[in-house]
């Protein structure tokens, strides 16, 4: 898979491990910055791989911060983005299963490298179930299409 990636200052250590983590599982690598600990605004990031999925050219993203939340926040403003917030295998796991979430958002001073790598490898290998989630996936696209 090509996976666009972008982290602010609080996630660049995680972001630099997960690449590392994503090459050794054979997936293409697309790093939307940033490129140190200095502090940087994280919305432009997030946004930009977000919109790297949107626009298939990635076809899923991670984002990561302190704690995620807003990293979370600004990919979701990107049309088509479905970002989650997964701090553990069980959120993980559902976020693709009933929300075929495309965009995965990470704590890096949440979560440590071990438990990351673990949440990223079932994350991506986690198929979404469609049936009955697919109708709420397409009640959040046209939610999308009427947006003010």
């Amino acid at each position: 898979m090509r996976i666009a990636i972008g982290a602010d200052h609080a996630g660049f250590t995680l972001k630099e491990h997960l690449k590392q983590t994503l090459t050794r599982l054979g997936h293409t690598v697309d790093d939307h910055g940033t490129n140190s600990e200095a502090s940087v605004d994280y919305p432009p990031i997030c946004i930009a791989v977000g919109r790297a999925v949107a626009d298939r050219r990635a076809d899923r993203g991670v984002v990561l911060g302190g704690s995620g939340q807003g990293e979370q926040i600004a990919a979701n403003k990107v049309g088509g983005v479905r970002a989650a917030l997964c701090n553990d295998l069980y959120t993980a796991r559902l976020s693709r299963e009933h929300n075929d979430a495309n965009v995965l958002s990470i704590g890096g001073r949440i979560v440590a490298f071990g438990l990351a790598d673990e949440i990223l490898t079932l994350w991506l290998n986690t198929a979404f179930e469609g049936g009955r989630h697919q109708r709420r996936i397409d009640q959040i696209t046209d939610a999308e299409k009427t947006q003010r």
